[in-house]
């Protein structure tokens, strides 16, 4: 890391200068700001399209017509998912309000996290060097649409299995009839989570560049990391059948092949790195020799 960090409201003026511990505090409350305006601003436009949010994207998979249960059912009639049908209940007065609320805020969230992490990114990129920059330059790009693949893999394959189990599970004698809280919660539960999964290359890619781990110690473990990977997927999928269970387990297994892949890539630069900089050494230690 560089020492010196570059004011990043005055990045235009490319003007560099030493910044104390509390110029980065104000740099980094600026970042924060400008993030939850972002998030607001999107809160908003959920919470107006209250009745389309709710009824075509919150409680999509509790219908028939859902895109997953049509795909499912056209590929073969034995994949063709009848979900069940129930009534959701408030218990609460105001239950259905701080429900419209939450959805509002994490829809929204999810929406501005491309902004989110383009100011991550501004706040992190002037105490890297240039070297250090070019190599991260697509860490916004790819941190968005890893986190968005793992929203939509969540809300389209993980919710609509999960919902489908769950809420068709009956006991003799009981009801089923889940408060709103429950069923937002569980929505939650199947997505949000899902996005930060996907996002192991990222998390791995920064571990590898630090030392902290290594393609080979990937590898070694591969077998821990399938028998993981499968009670992952055996958890979110609580649905008995293998192929359900196969859907989730089969991405998230390439998501742990392709972090291999980024952990041996920046194991490689690190080498050739460490290889420039040792003949860089040699021959400086030459020149002196000859100078003497």
């Amino acid at each position: 890391m560089a020492l010196d960090q570059v004011d990043v409201d005055n990045l235009d003026e490319k003007e560099e200068h030493e910044m104390s511990f509390l110029d980065h505090l104000e740099a980094l409350r600026w970042h924060i700001l400008r993030s939850v305006i972002a998030i607001l601003f999107f809160a908003v436009i959920i919470f107006i399209a209250k009745d389309f949010v709710f009824r075509y994207i919150i409680f999509g998979p509790r219908y028939k017509d859902f895109l997953t249960y049509r795909v499912l059912c056209s590929i073969s009639e034995s994949m063709c998912i009848d979900p069940p049908q129930f009534i959701i209940a408030t218990r609460e007065v105001g239950e259905a309000f701080m429900m419209h609320m939450m959805v509002a805020f994490w829809m929204g969230f999810v929406l501005a996290i491309p902004f989110i992490l383009w100011e991550v990114w501004k706040f992190i990129k002037p105490g890297l060097y240039p070297k250090e920059q070019k190599a991260a330059s697509g860490f916004v790009l790819i941190s968005t649409s890893l986190f968005i693949m793992g929203v939509l893999f969540g809300y389209y394959i993980v919710a609509p299995l999960a919902i489908s189990f769950l809420a068709g599970y009956t006991i003799e004698g009981v009801a089923a009839q889940p408060t709103l809280s429950s069923y937002i919660d569980s929505m939650i539960m199947f997505t949000l989570p899902i996005g930060l999964v996907f996002e192991l290359p990222i998390i791995v890619y920064f571990l590898a560049k630090i030392g902290l781990l290594t393609s080979d110690f990937m590898k070694k473990y591969r077998k821990h990391a399938v028998v993981v990977l499968l009670i992952i997927a055996a958890v979110v999928t609580p649905s008995p059948d293998i192929a359900s269970q196969l859907l989730v387990f089969v991405p998230l297994y390439a998501l742990y092949e392709a972090s291999i892949f980024v952990a041996r890539r920046v194991q490689k630069q690190l080498e050739a790195e460490e290889a420039i900089a040792e003949k860089e050494l040699i021959e400086n230690e030459k020149r002196l020799k000859l100078n003497q």
